[in-house]
């Protein structure tokens, strides 16, 4: 099977967050193989050292920043080295989050706080700081994540959810406040996709994957390089009139 490639992409300045393991290094290793110059930042160091070695052969080998997204002026200050490392950032890909599974009593004002600090307000101060850079370049791409668990009302990740959902306000106040610089924000919706972490977490076994992709229109496993392609889609120019959407990527589970 073939796909698209997309010659705007190529080297373009491209920020992933959440980049060293599951659908953030497979986003990675996408816009590396259309010879983007790629950014990411993980807290995974180990990972995201080896996943920049993986594609040290790529036009433009991946930098990997260690990085803490609940400490924002450290993030927003890796956004500045990388602009003044590789050029002004064009694709700004807001893929970090944590789908921890909590129970309703058991949720404290702390890790509620914790659920927002990691999956809704980086989305935020990113975009914020990528603004300039964007505006620099007259142009840009924002891709933000949020998750289909929100639609169905997953009871045993209500942070999460609220997280999610809210994903898709921001992501439209931001699309009508950055239009005018020529900056596009819209966000992807992913189903269940079968990362390394889904398999060990919570789907283990053939059999509890087959019942979830039975559920699906098309019954064939989700992967990360699905959602990485509709991301190299949305960072390219052949979007360029696509703002303030979200596309559910699901197989058609929901």
């Amino acid at each position: 099977m073939t796909f698209a490639n997309y010659p705007s992409l190529s080297g373009r300045v491209v920020f992933v967050t959440g980049g060293a393991s599951g659908i953030g290094a497979d986003i990675v290793r996408a816009f590396a193989g259309t010879g983007a110059k790629v950014a990411f930042v993980d807290i995974q160091a180990d990972a995201g050292a080896a996943l920049a070695e993986e594609l040290a052969g790529a036009e433009h080998k991946p930098r990997f920043y260690r990085c803490d997204l609940t400490d924002t002026a450290a993030t927003q200050a890796v956004i500045a080295e990388v602009g003044r490392a590789l050029g002004p950032i064009g694709v700004l890909v807001n893929n970090a989050a944590n789908d921890d599974r909590h129970e309703i009593d058991a949720v404290t004002e702390e890790y509620w706080d914790w659920a927002q600090a990691i999956n809704l307000r980086p989305q935020f101060f990113t975009a914020q700081a990528v603004r300039p850079q964007m505006q620099l370049l007259g142009f840009g791409s924002i891709i933000n994540f949020s998750s289909i668990a929100w639609r169905g009302g997953a009871p045993n990740m209500p942070a999460y959810t609220t997280a999610k959902a809210a994903v898709l306000g921001l992501t439209r106040s931001l699309a009508r406040a950055f239009g005018p610089d020529n900056i596009r924000v819209n966000a992807i919706e992913p189903g269940a996709v079968m990362t390394e972490k889904q398999h060990a977490l919570w789907y283990p076994t053939p059999e509890s994957v087959d019942a979830l992709v039975s559920r699906q229109c098309i019954q064939k496993v989700l992967l990360g390089d699905e959602i990485a392609r509709t991301v190299l889609f949305l960072g390219a120019d052949d979007s360029r009139m696509i703002t303030k959407q979200s596309i559910i990527v699901d197989g058609g589970l929901i």
